[in-house]
């Protein structure tokens, strides 16, 4: 029998309790999953199973929630982070990759967490969920990619203004992105042989120079030595062509070279589905392209469908990976 997926709760004052309650509603025991957190911070009368360990979620999940319970220093209070409950929520993310890296579990599924609760409740020293994870594999450099059943996409470069996009976009930073995501598409995709499409940075692909010399100096030659090793990669091409339905067929992953140019093709095409996969770490990560929505939590009106995609994304992740190992 496969290994269940871990889920971390997350900020528990956001929507995290609810859409994991949602998840297991829709799931079953279809997807096993278990719930690492406090049951106190689930919606009132959710059907959950505290469990002994991963091993017990799949009969478990049968008649409720698997919860393997990490008590937390306070109950949760929807749209009101408690900085009681911000160690927790960090203990939790480390737990849930201690399974995953002990064999426990197949992959890690997170729930949104919110960092200046995490911050301000326990000096919380990293940029975001993903640099914490890095740092608890002990890699320095991974690669944010958003998924859908239509389309990946992976930026280069994340959140940074776009006036300092230039100046960040490195022959290094550039090979380092498209090198790992090629490698977990083997890996954890099952494509024995990746299709790369990469976008130029400037309009048209800077035209020949007209609009822009990066397309020349870096992406071009980059490619160039990347196709010489065997890559299939295509680029740099004008990112207002690479998006439609006919071109999304040649290509398995796009990797672009800023924040929107990838975010806006997938957010079109599935707003409420696309999930975040952070490539390059010893173990499989997914979480559901979202925040906490402190406004709508407790209401039972999040929208659940993110985190089912990340879930079930996780299994097929996992499952390649077996296949591949």
């Amino acid at each position: 029998m496969s290994l269940p997926i871990a889920l971390s709760c997350g900020e528990p004052a956001g929507v995290g309790p609810e859409i994991a309650a949602t998840a297991w509603a829709a799931l079953r025991e279809t997807l096993p999953f278990f719930y690492i957190g406090d049951p106190r911070h689930l919606p009132h009368g959710t059907a959950f199973v505290e469990i002994g360990a991963p091993s017990d979620a799949a009969e478990a999940a049968k008649t409720g929630l698997p919860v393997l319970v990490h008590p937390f220093a306070a109950p949760a209070v929807p749209g009101q982070p408690d900085p009681a409950n911000a160690q927790g929520v960090i203990d939790v993310i480390t737990r849930g990759v201690d399974l995953v890296m002990q064999g426990q579990a197949a992959a890690l599924t997170t729930a949104p967490i919110h960092k200046k609760a995490l911050k301000d409740g326990a000096g919380f020293a990293y940029p975001g969920h993903t640099e914490y994870l890095a740092a608890l594999g002990g890699v320095e450099r991974v690669v944010m990619m958003l998924a859908c059943p239509q389309l990946r996409v992976v930026p280069t470069t994340i959140h940074e203004a776009i006036a300092d996009v230039p100046r960040l976009l490195t022959d290094e930073l550039l090979e380092q992105t498209i090198r790992i995501t090629h490698a977990a598409l083997i890996r954890d995709f099952g494509l024995s042989a990746p299709r790369l499409a990469v976008a130029g940075l400037n309009p048209h692909a800077g035209e020949g120079g007209a609009m822009g010399t990066e397309e020349i100096t870096l992406i071009a030659p980059l490619l160039d030595r990347l196709r010489a090793e065997g890559m299939q990669i295509t680029g740099p091409s004008s990112a207002d062509t690479m998006f439609h339905a006919a071109a999304r067929t040649r290509y398995d992953a796009a990797i672009c070279m800023y924040h929107d140019q990838a975010l806006i093709p997938i957010k079109t095409l599935d707003f409420a589905g696309g999930v975040n996969v952070t490539l390059g770490l010893p173990f499989i990560r997914t979480s559901p392209d979202h925040g906490t929505a402190f406004d709508i939590a407790g209401q039972g009106i999040a929208d659940a469908n993110s985190l089912i995609e990340a879930l079930k994304l996780a299994r097929q992740m996992a499952d390649a990976r077996k296949a591949t190992a």
